[in-house]
């Protein structure tokens, strides 16, 4: 079934999968994570409540129960999961994706996420070839509060924010449930209405226009950083004073002045980040551990090599205080922690992004290729040929390190995308390096 992805349960509702599929998934997934009770959340998309009643009546109709949470962040269901011992939940979302998308976020036993590898393939093959017997003893919903046991938890990360002035833009997405009640009404809010139509930006702080309202806010208002939400509030990226976008690779180097205290900690990154990052932690006492991309690898990676953190590229940040999940919100709170204690030195935030980042960064390019494997392969047969290979990584498409720069290629797992990071020691031998990748990739469209 199309929908079925790499992380979750995602397409075009009434396209890519319909209420029928739901059903069957809601059916089946108690049997594949051995429950008899399964944890629901949902986000405000308008096709939400239609997969929930789909959904609860397929787990209804396997014999087992539903417990409700209602609207919720994607944290907050991996929070209840974890914290009511839950061995299935899901939530209703499709996360920064237009508002014609919607899916499903599968999680089991200790919040830990059911990817394609680790059991979606599985409840694929079951919808689609075994049969429904109704069980005689159907289940019932409850519903169930957890909003402000969540907000209780979070707030225990807030700092003394008085001597700030924040902007926080909720892009009409979920972290607006929540974000009130734990920040106050201080910060300068955009977009903080609960509309997953999405009508002001799309709620993907990845791309620079969802970003633009946000960045000329913190300039005219003064603020000291500003804070973005993607659609589910899993993901969160910032805004320095002077309006600058903040690469989130490099937030995770910002968080080691939070959590390091010069103990050996391990912090986790994925493939795509910088080396700045590495060295930053480094010098801060912290031993670094690089992984693939995608939430369904790293949390799994950080429980097993007990990481106190990690991060993504993409906005993903994950805590051993958080059952090793992801948290936007959370993030941000520490980010907020590293940022009260610039002010009282009189540092800004610029200033200490400045100071970690020390390289030309690309950011992650796409290029829509079929032949994505053949193109890899090109490549890295090229550069291995060309230059001297420093240091060499296969686990998540290719990372090639050189002595004064580095590249990553890898195919995407949820979309018909190449996706390519380049990293310098300077501008120019970015943009040429970068020059030549392009035109090999292009001989193959």
């Amino acid at each position: 079934m199309k929908a079925f992805k790499a992380y979750d349960i995602r397409g075009i509702y009434n396209q890519d999968f319909d209420k029928e599929d739901v059903y069957r998934i809601g059916y089946f997934l108690p049997e594949l994570l051995e429950t008899d009770r399964v944890l629901v959340g949902y986000d405000g998309r308008t096709s939400s409540d239609e997969i929930f009643t789909a959904l609860a009546a397929g787990i209804n109709d396997q014999g087992a129960d539903v417990y409700d949470i209602g609207l919720a962040t994607t944290p907050m269901v991996y929070y209840a999961t974890a914290e009511y011992n839950f061995a299935a939940s899901v939530q209703i979302t499709a996360s920064h994706n237009p508002p014609e998308y919607n899916g499903l976020k599968v999680s089991r036993t200790g919040a830990m996420p059911v990817g394609y590898e680790t059991g979606l393939r599985e409840l694929e093959s079951m919808i689609e070839k075994r049969k429904i017997s109704k069980a005689n003893d159907r289940g019932g919903i409850y519903k169930l509060n957890v909003k402000d046991k969540y907000i209780k938890f979070l707030k225990r990360f807030l700092p003394d924010i008085k001597k700030l002035t924040i902007a926080v833009d909720c892009s009409n997405g979920m972290a607006a449930l929540v974000i009130k009640d734990i920040l106050g009404e201080a910060p300068v809010y955009l977009y903080d209405k609960i509309d997953c139509t999405f009508p002001n930006h799309a709620p993907n702080p990845l791309i620079e226009e969802n970003v633009r309202d946000l960045k000329e806010t913190v300039k005219a208002k003064g603020c000291d950083l500003g804070i973005i939400f993607d659609g589910d509030g899993d993901r969160v990226m910032f805004v320095d004073e002077k309006g600058r976008f903040i690469s989130p690779d490099l937030i995770i180097a910002v968080m080691a002045n939070y959590f390091l205290k010069g103990q050996g900690e391990i912090v986790l990154h994925d493939i795509r980040t910088s080396k700045a990052v590495s060295e930053y932690i480094e010098d801060k006492g912290g031993k670094t551990f690089m992984w693939k991309v995608g939430h369904a690898f790293a949390k799994k990676k950080l429980r097993e090599i007990d990481g106190i953190y990690g991060g993504e590229l993409a906005g993903h940040y994950y805590f051993r205080d958080f059952f090793y999940c992801d948290s936007g919100i959370l993030a941000s709170l520490i980010v907020l922690n590293v940022l009260t204690s610039l002010k009282d030195k009189r540092t800004t935030f610029s200033g200490l992004i400045d100071s970690i980042k020390k390289y030309s960064f690309s950011g992650e390019i796409n290029f829509r290729v079929a032949a994505k494997i053949e193109v890899m392969e090109d490549i890295k047969k090229y550069f291995t040929e060309k230059e001297d290979v420093v240091a060499f990584y296969d686990f998540d498409g290719y990372r090639l390190e050189f002595e004064d720069w580095w590249f990553n290629i890898r195919p995407s797992n949820t979309e018909p995308y190449l996706r390519l990071v380049v990293e310098a020691k300077t501008d120019n031998l970015l943009q040429k390096k970068i020059d030549v990748i392009e035109k090999r990739i292009k001989i193959y469209k």
